[in-house]
């Protein structure tokens, strides 16, 4: 083989691998922004920032669990937990496939299941590439350390904020916020 036809060959070989590697990062990166898009069209957020469900999201915490919980009557109080990639307070130590399990089943890497109040029956029916592009995304945030309290059972004292819904006769009989008698 001449020498130029050598240097001919290892260019091309160059080539496409270099072709091959801008493709799988530029597959990787079409992923995380699917993740992304689909994350915010769903609202995780909502419930998995602070400040959202109080009208005032800090997201310099973005899926950093929320500061307000759900009161599931008979099961306890649940506040929203952190998504983000950190080791001790979040998603950090669960693979991508432990993540999509939990928002898809319900069932935590340990066993424990989420409050009802998650969707993951509704999540559960995103396309497999839907489901791979959430975690990617959720792996890609910055960590943020935020130890969320909770869950809170039903004989447990709550240390958040709790959000309650109950019926409208219930609601009516209530005391008013700020002292005000119901009407």
């Amino acid at each position: 083989m001449s020498v130029y036809l050598y240097r001919l060959v290892a260019a091309a070989c160059v080539a496409l691998g270099l072709t091959s590697l801008t493709t799988a990062a530029a597959s990787a990166s079409a992923l995380t922004e699917r993740g992304k898009y689909l994350v915010i069209v769903a609202g995780c957020s909502d419930c998995h920032t602070p400040g959202s469900l109080l009208g005032k999201p800090d997201m310099t915490k973005f899926l950093g669990g929320s500061d307000v919980a759900f009161a599931i009557p008979g099961l306890g109080e649940f506040p929203g937990r952190n998504l983000t990639p950190d080791k001790e307070t979040g998603l950090g130590n669960w693979t991508s496939q432990q993540i999509i399990t939990a928002f898809t089943t319900g069932v935590r890497p340990d066993g424990r299941i989420l409050a009802p109040i998650m969707p993951w029956q509704a999540l559960a029916k995103l396309t497999s590439y839907d489901k791979r592009a959430i975690a990617a995304y959720l792996k890609s945030l910055k960590p943020v350390k935020n130890a969320v309290p909770g869950p809170f059972g039903p004989s447990e004292k709550p240390t958040t904020f709790v959000m309650t819904v109950v019926p409208g006769e219930v609601y009516a009989s209530m005391p008013k916020p700020g002292g005000l008698p119901a009407k």
